[in-house]
Order: structure tokens, then C-alpha cells, then sequence
């Protein structure tokens, strides 16, 4: 009996390794489902605001192969001009479980850092991220965060030599500034150094809300300012529809540090191409989600620069713009 028993015991034997030869790829396949990333983005702005460059940075992902909802997946979240609720927007996507952060201006990616150490981040329209301790340094970042700097702080400078050369008889300038912004003391020192050097006279006015431009726009005019100069800001952009209607109203010449309020009717603006730094963006994530350390990947300064300068608004303030200043303008707004 017993040769028989093992006979029956080898053929259920061989019968159950069959079956599980059947049953183990319908268990290993659901293992072998790839996560798609989940990028957390935390935008100082309102929606509207965002969009142009929330839609440049997902250009740049779509051009390294990404494709939103199936490879690579967007959590946004917007301050709206409101820098109290960067630290609870970052908590919410620090919940979620994002693999990388996207903090865009240095009141987010500070609200990012300090809501983790742990998910990597990269910053974008960024100042001087070293001095405001961001990053170890530009070549090193050390942490948990890189990303692109605007190098605003020597862009200062020439902002306000460009205004003069645009009204060369201005002698009083005022500064629209926010001294609670982390950005503004290396800015302002920068604009200052300049204003001595052309020997015009600064009028710095603080605005830490927008309730509080149209009150800082009243002391312009009062105080007899002849030019604008617009410090780098989110509110700053957040408002800038606002502001160059002030700055309309108040027939004041405005220099900018984007692109975008020319496009709305500022009169002229210098500086890094936004669009451009959120499309660079995307190439920090994908390195990360490579396996890139963030703190082994070097802060990338922008090296486009752009001059724009709006011919109908000069022409409604009364201002004949110089033929060597345009053959310079990479975008003249007719």
C-alpha cells in the first residue's frame, strides 16, 4: 500500500506546483505596476496668475517625455498673493505624500523647506538663495533643496540706469518695496548704490497688502516722484494689472522686473524670463525623480535676459523712447 500512497502523494504534488506555476504572475503582476510621481506645486499666486507659467513648466515636462495623468501627476496649490497660508499649503502636499516639491518664489520654497527635510525641492524665482538660507551655496546646495535663481540683486542696479536713460531729467524715483520680503534688502541696497551714482533722490514706499496700493500711490504723487521702479514681489505680480493701471493714472514711467506687466500696459521691464525658468524647472524634476540629490545638483542662474518696452504706453506718457534703447529691447510692444 505504501508504494501507492507515495504515487498519489507525488501526483498531488505535482498537480499543486502546476497550479501554482498558473497563479504566481496573476500575484507578481499587480507588484510590478510603476508609480507615477506625484510633483507638488506651490504657487505664491492666484490661478490666473499662474497659468502662463504653470503652462511653461508643463511644456518643459512634455518635452522630456512626461505626460500629465498618465506618467507624471500635478497637485497645485495657491496662495493667492497670501504668504500666511504658504506654510498650511505645504503642509497639505508634505500629507500627500508628493515625491518632489516645486516652491516657486523664496517665501514658498521657505514654507516647503520648513514643512519638510525629507522631500526634495525645487525652488524657482528664487533671489539670492544663499542669503536667505535656503542653500549652502550655488555650486553645493547641501539639503534638501536646488533649483534656479533669478539673480535679482544685481539686476537692480541696471534697472534703474535704464530708467534713466529712458527720462534722463528724472531726479526722484520712487521704489515700490516690501521690506518683510526676505528679497527686498539686497535689492534695495542695489538700487540705492545705483541712485547715488546717478544722483537721483529714492522714495521708497512700503506695501506689505494690496489694500495698501492705492495709498502708496497717492504718496508717489504727492511726494512728486518722476519714475517707478517695481521691486520683484509675488504681490507684487500677483497685482500687476493694479499696478499698471495705478501706474497709469498716476502718469508714473514704470520699470518692471518681468515681462508681464509691459504686456498689460507698463511702460518697460528687465529681467529673467519667467517662462523660461518654471520650462528649467521641469529639468530639475525629472533629474530628481532620476535619482539626482538635490544636494548635489548646482542652483541655475538664468542666463536669458529680457529688455521689453511698451512704444504705446511711452507714447500716452509722453516719452520718445531712444533708437539705441530699442535696437537693445528684445520685445517692443507697439
Amino acid at each position: 500500500m505504501r508504494p501507492a500512497i507515495a504515487r498519489v502523494s507525488r501526483a498531488r504534488a505535482g498537480t499543486l506546483f502546476a497550479l501554482l506555476l498558473l497563479i504566481a504572475p496573476l500575484t507578481a503582476e499587480p507588484q510590478q505596476v510603476r508609480k507615477v510621481p506625484r510633483i507638488g506645486i506651490l504657487w505664491p499666486f492666484s490661478p490666473t496668475i499662474a497659468s502662463p507659467f504653470a503652462d511653461a513648466f508643463r511644456k518643459g515636462l512634455d518635452g522630456l517625455g512626461y505626460v500629465e495623468g498618465q506618467t507624471i501627476a500635478l497637485e497645485e496649490r495657491w496662495a493667492e498673493g497670501r504668504f500666511d497660508r504658504l506654510p498650511s499649503l505645504a503642509a497639505e502636499l508634505v500629507r500627500l505624500n508628493v515625491d518632489v516639491f516645486v516652491a516657486v518664489s523664496t517665501p514658498a520654497a521657505r514654507a516647503a523647506q520648513q514643512a519638510t527635510r525629507m522631500i526634495p525641492i525645487v525652488m524657482t524665482l528664487v533671489s539670492d538663495p544663499v542669503e536667505s538660507g535656503l542653500v549652502a551655496s550655488l555650486a553645493r546646495p547641501g539639503g534638501n533643496v536646488t533649483g534656479l535663481s533669478l539673480m535679482h540683486p544685481e539686476l537692480s542696479r541696471k534697472r534703474l540706469e535704464l530708467l534713466k536713460e529712458v527720462i534722463p531729467k528724472v531726479s526722484r524715483v520712487a521704489v515700490l518695496s516690501d521690506s518683510s520680503n526676505p528679497n527686498t534688502p539686497p535689492l534695495l541696497r542695489e538700487t540705492e548704490a545705483a541712485a547715488r551714482v546717478l544722483g537721483v533722490q529714492l522714495q521708497v514706499v512700503e506695501v506689505r497688502d494690496p489694500l495698501e496700493l492705492d495709498s502708496a500711490f497717492s504718496a508717489m504723487t504727492r511726494e512728486r516722484a518722476g519714475g517707478l521702479v517695481v521691486m520683484p514681489h509675488s504681490i507684487f505680480q500677483d497685482q500687476r494689472r493694479r499696478i499698471v493701471d495705478l501706474a497709469a493714472k498716476s502718469r508714473l514711467p514704470a520699470m518692471y522686473p518681468w515681462k508681464e506687466p509691459v504686456d498689460a500696459g507698463g511702460l518697460m521691464a528687465y529681467g529673467a524670463s519667467v517662462p523660461d525658468i518654471l520650462r528649467r524647472a521641469a529639468v530639475y524634476v525629472d533629474k530628481i525623480l532620476k535619482g539626482a540629490k538635490p544636494a548635489e545638483l548646482p542652483i541655475e542662474q538664468p542666463t536669458k535676459l529680457e529688455l521689453a518696452i511698451n512704444l504705446k504706453t511711452a507714447k500716452t506718457l509722453g516719452l520718445t523712447i531712444p533708437q539705441s534703447f530699442l535696437l537693445r529691447a528684445d520685445h517692443v510692444i507697439e
